[in-house]
């Protein structure tokens, strides 16, 4: 079932008092996927730029935010083709609203990553890039891998993070990855945070462990609202962040 594609476009720009417009760069921000997590987005952005200038800064920025509902259908019909076409729709919105540069607010989405950038004259900041830098910045050498079935499951995350960052990485079993799906989905998504849910992802994390994971990457943008640093004993890679701080440095550069 093909779904027709319409789009919700959110475009915000943010500019701090007294400053020289031309110095930060502007952030185009492909959201919605889900909208809880974007939401985390503009804010770790902002407070960001706010701890790296001080004052009233904030980060200057364009929110393309899609139907996510939309995109959870194609997704779960492989049509990965129409999603790609959609991405790069989003992409080019964005650099012609005056984008220096494109994030994908979401992990799983970055399977197409490659198309985006080919179809547009503006840097792509991957996700996966961001979390392999701060995993070598702990020089861990072997981790796990938390996210939708997709991304657990698909070479286009693990892949980039073996071969061209040289991490081993581990997932969970077979059943583990539905149970983690499906919270995602069911829950994460629809901001509904359960601590049935946290406790079997904690026991999922521990069970990485045992398979060697030095550390945990939260592959999914909803997994920082439900998993802490203290939940657990290993180093965590809140991908949100990671890339949403890589994000505000790449704009603040001359």
């Amino acid at each position: 079932m093909r779904i027709p594609y319409k789009t919700i476009e959110i475009f915000t720009l943010s500019f701090a008092n007294n400053f020289n417009k031309n110095h930060m760069k502007t952030i185009g921000l492909i959201g919605g996927m889900s909208w809880e997590s974007s939401l985390e987005y503009y804010r770790i952005l902002n407070e960001k730029v706010k701890s790296e200038l001080g004052g009233l800064h904030s980060a200057k920025t364009i929110l393309f935010s899609v139907d996510f509902e939309q995109i959870k259908i194609l997704q779960h019909e492989g049509n990965w083709n129409e999603l790609t076409e959609i991405m790069i729709d989003a992409a080019q919105s964005l650099e012609k609203a005056g984008a220096d540069m494109i994030v994908i607010c979401t992990n799983t989405m970055h399977k197409m990553a490659n198309e985006v950038q080919n179809s547009i004259n503006l840097p792509l900041l991957h996700i996966a890039d961001a979390t392999a830098h701060s995993i070598k910045d702990k020089k861990l050498r072997k981790v796990g891998l938390l996210g939708t079935k997709f991304t657990m499951e698909q070479e286009f995350y693990k892949n980039r993070l073996i071969d061209k960052h040289h991490i081993d990485v581990v997932i969970p079993n077979d059943n583990d990855r539905d149970i983690i799906h499906k919270i995602i989905y069911n829950e994460l998504c629809l901001g509904n945070i359960k601590d049935a849910s946290k406790k079997e992802y904690i026991r999922i994390i521990n069970n990485l462990i045992e398979q060697g994971a030095e550390g945990v990457i939260l592959g999914c943008t909803e997994i920082p609202l439900l998993i802490k640093q203290e939940d657990v004993t290993i180093p965590i890679f809140d991908t949100t962040t990671i890339h949403a701080e890589m994000a505000v440095l790449e704009a603040l550069k001359e």
